[in-house]
């Protein structure tokens, strides 16, 4: 069996390269381990967990409303876990049913099979699905590699329990665990963390490093973080390790080593979410010209193209950022070089969301870039207080912040926390890609009252005209 085109891997980025190689008038064939297409992105990853956070985010505004607002209901809320439970798998079944209808409309070939290299046109098959070629094996002009990544489980945590999860085990939503530690403080720890504290679980999150999400903007995780230590009743423990964990009467014990906690306790259910790995090992890339980093990432240029002229690679097997966008965007660049067209992965900003409450999105340059490579910009903010949708909708934790190059009056970046930050940045993404200037964004009319409007009014601050604060633009030094 021979296709023109082969895409290793049916997730977000590879249904997307294999639907456009194919629009083109390429011959397409995905190799697909997973008897569904969609990838760790729909299966058990951004689409599950975003519908178990809108159960989430709808009860905690539930809880808002009794608190603040006098509304009464007759009692706390009773959740069925089946119910949800279902209803989250037929959201998943819902949209992979319209992948397999798309692939099939297209003309795309599916092969349900593990798929590794015997050479580097080669590939061979590995199942009992009827889809594998009975030779077991498939030749290919070009591959496109996109088998994504797998949550990082450190040996000394896999103590061989069920009630030890990775993500995966913690969106299957097996029970609402009584006690729940987190281990991990980032963005996949703290969003599941919402779900289950939401759910009804008593949560504590772990976290080594000295604050939460390592690496992000630190004025917009305080909001955050002040909500997570609400959330969890300041079962919050920042510099700490866990030490060694092991389970004891259906109950996971931990030890714990720092100055947040020290000692043992025990918990009903511990995820484990320490970050993830590209899935580069066991596929036979040693047969090819493809070369694999330390870290595990395939090395490739800005067509995606390996050190082997037969084969790309796109999405987290590329390298960091691992996000599903990222991944589809490359992958439709990977298609187009192989039909002929001269194209490159060439972003300026590449959106990252944090689905928490409240959302925390930024896209572009951060102010911790900008002073790690001596950058000059001009950071102005806005707090969500001064807006009036915020006001109405008690959301005046947010704020919304530019980073401007001070010679070009450029938006270089942008940072967002706030209800629906992930909706917000597109905006920026949007201004930052055309080499906007603020007076761009500024005499742009934003509806009114919306929350959009955050970000005209955070480049009025920049030129000392925002209507609904006093904050002057500062006069240049006399010389």
């Amino acid at each position: 069996m021979h296709s023109s085109v082969i895409v290793l891997g049916g997730g977000p980025g590879g249904y997307a390269a294999a639907f456009l190689a194919a629009d083109e008038g390429l011959e397409v064939t995905i190799v697909e381990a997973e008897s569904r297409l969609g990838g760790t992105c729909l299966l058990r990853g951004c689409i599950p967990s975003k519908a178990l956070l809108h159960v989430a985010k709808v009860i905690s505004e539930v809880e808002e409303l009794k608190a603040d607002w006098g509304i009464e209901y007759p009692g706390a809320p009773m959740i069925d876990v089946n119910t949800v439970r279902t209803r989250k798998e037929k959201v998943i079944s819902n949209l992979t049913g319209g992948l397999a209808n798309l692939a099939k409309r297209r003309g795309v070939n599916i092969i349900h099979a593990r798929g590794s290299f015997l050479s580097s046109g080669e590939l061979k098959l590995e199942g009992d699905h009827e889809s594998i070629p009975s030779d077991g094996t498939i030749t290919f002009d070009h591959c496109i590699l996109a088998t994504g990544s797998v949550p990082a489980m450190p040996p000394s945590f896999d103590i061989g329990s069920d009630r030890v999860m990775d993500s995966t085990g913690a969106l299957n939503l097996v029970d609402i665990p009584d006690t729940l530690l987190v281990i991990g403080g980032g963005y996949i720890g703290l969003e599941m963390a919402t779900v289950y504290a939401n759910l009804g679980s008593k949560v504590s999150v772990v976290e080594w490093a000295e604050g939460l999400l390592p690496g992000a903007d630190r004025d917009l995780v305080k909001p955050l973080e002040k909500r997570v230590r609400t959330m969890c009743s300041d079962r919050v423990y920042l510099n700490t390790k866990v030490g060694s964990i092991g389970e004891v009467d259906n109950q996971i014990e931990v030890s714990f080593e720092g100055p947040g906690k020290f000692g043992h306790e025990r918990f009903d259910r511990v995820l484990v979410s320490v970050g993830r790995r590209p899935v580069t090992g066991g596929l036979g890339l040693e047969n090819t010209g493809v070369v694999v980093d330390e870290r595990g990432f395939v090395v490739c240029n800005s067509q995606q193209r390996t050190a082997d002229p037969k084969i790309f690679a796109i999405g987290d097997v590329a390298g960091d950022p691992m996000l599903a966008h990222k991944a589809t965007h490359e992958g439709r660049v990977a298609a187009e070089v192989i039909a002929g067209k001269n194209v490159e992965f060439d972003k300026r900003a590449i959106p990252a969301v944090v689905f928490t409450d409240p959302e925390i999105a930024w896209a572009g340059l951060t102010e911790i870039e900008a002073k790690r490579d001596g950058i000059k910009v001009v950071v102005e903010v806005y707090p969500w207080a001064a807006s009036g949708r915020a006001q109405a909708l008690n959301l005046t934790n947010g704020l919304t912040k530019w980073l401007i190059d001070p010679d070009t009056n450029r938006v270089l970046g942008c940072g967002i926390v706030g209800t629906g930050a992930g909706e917000l940045i597109a905006e920026a993404v949007l201004a930052i890609e055309m080499g906007c200037e603020v007076t761009d964004i500024t005499e742009a009319i934003h509806p009114h009252p919306t929350l959009s409007e955050t970000l005209m009014n955070a480049g009025e601050v920049y030129f000392g005209t925002a209507t609904e604060i006093f904050k002057p633009k500062k006069k240049a030094a006399s010389v």
